[in-house]
């Protein structure tokens, strides 16, 4: 990845205020962006504003609270951001709402609502923007979805694996309609990371696949970076970590034989939420 190939870029993260977003909001900024965030979680937004002051690029980074499944509230956010810069260059969608249960055990609403904020969100994000970016003759889409979409398991939550076989298909789609125009897509498919309130507060690690346990897990500081060099390379998908995308074909190929793999293994998961990151002494530990 070239150094700074984001200075002066405007940018903006869903989802942006822990975890992945945070980490990816901070790798920008670290960059050189201007990074416009939003989350709804009140907790998440006001560790990210404590730590935002202590950081040596916090004056790139605007925090905001929004809910991407009220379209008006989200839309009037983006306005504000293209209407305060003129742009609007690199657009992430990595909300997601996660109730990882059994079918009979989420309501309907629960279950509709997984989808309102990881695929709704997304399309009425990328159908605001890409007039702007198509003017502008530039611009990056990155989509967060996950291995879940293409490698289906025992444990898994049918509304969270919807939503992001709907992201996975989307964004492929997308890539093929923008493929004459100089703007360019990027969809995510991420396996385990640690050290994010998807395994802190919602996700119990003995629901994901027994095999895990014997592979690394990711950190988002690593996910940001990869992100970073994807939108740099253009890279069309991000598979992380690598070692899922050879496994997804075996699925594709017997997806019986892949669930029985999948579910060997004994002992018990590491406690993936309490992985302790931080991107700026994350970052100091690689160089």
């Amino acid at each position: 990845m070239r150094d700074e190939f984001a200075r002066d870029k405007i940018c903006v993260v869903t989802g942006g205020t822990q975890g992945i977003g945070w980490a990816t909001v901070q790798a920008l900024a670290a960059q050189g962006a201007t990074v416009y965030a939003c989350g709804y979680s009140v907790g998440s937004l006001e560790r990210a504003e404590a730590e935002r002051q202590t950081l040596p690029w916090g004056v790139q980074i605007h925090l905001s609270r929004c809910d991407v499944t009220d379209r008006v509230a989200y839309e009037d956010w983006l306005d504000a951001v293209w209407g305060e810069n003129g742009r609007l260059d690199i657009l992430i969608n990595n909300a997601a709402y996660v109730q990882w249960d059994d079918v009979l055990d989420m309501s309907t609403e629960q279950a509709l609502y997984t989808m309102r904020v990881g695929y709704e969100g997304m399309v009425t994000g990328i159908r605001k923007v890409l007039p702007w970016m198509l003017s502008a003759n530039q611009g990056h889409i990155v989509n967060v979805g996950s291995i879940t979409a293409r490698i289906i398991v025992r444990g898994s939550s049918a509304a969270y694996t919807a939503t992001k076989a709907a992201i996975d298909a989307y964004t492929v789609t997308l890539q093929m309609e923008l493929a004459a125009t100089p703007i360019h897509a990027t969809l995510v498919r991420l396996g385990t990371v640690g050290g994010t309130d998807f395994f802190k507060q919602h996700v119990d690690p003995a629901r994901t696949p027994k095999l895990n346990k014997y592979l690394p897990a990711l950190t988002p500081p690593k996910v940001a970076d990869a992100i970073l060099k994807a939108i740099d390379n253009k890279q069309r998908i991000l598979t992380l970590p690598r070692y899922l995308g050879p496994l997804s074909v075996i699925y594709q190929l017997a997806p019986g034989f892949s669930r029985w793999l999948a579910d060997q293994g004994w002992g018990t998961h590491p406690k993936y939420g309490e992985k302790a990151w931080s991107y700026n002494s994350d970052k100091k530990k690689s160089t």
